[in-house]
């Protein structure tokens, strides 16, 4: 079976931000995001919720 890459961005979420990410895993990707959102969107509360959401925001491309 062929692995699809995952991306996201926060565009995606409906932020005004124009970053994105790709991995070969959702690990991988969350890392990602993560990193960027301490980086970069101090003012969000990472909650399980939020961490749900993105999930469901990831594209296999």
């Amino acid at each position: 079976m062929i692995s699809m890459a995952k991306s996201i961005s926060c565009a995606d979420a409906g932020a005004d931000c124009s970053w994105s990410a790709s991995a070969e895993t959702e690990e991988e990707l969350m890392e990602k995001v993560a990193v960027h959102v301490k980086e970069e969107h101090k003012e969000l509360e990472v909650t399980p919720e939020l961490v749900e959401k993105v999930k469901s925001l990831i594209k296999e491309v």
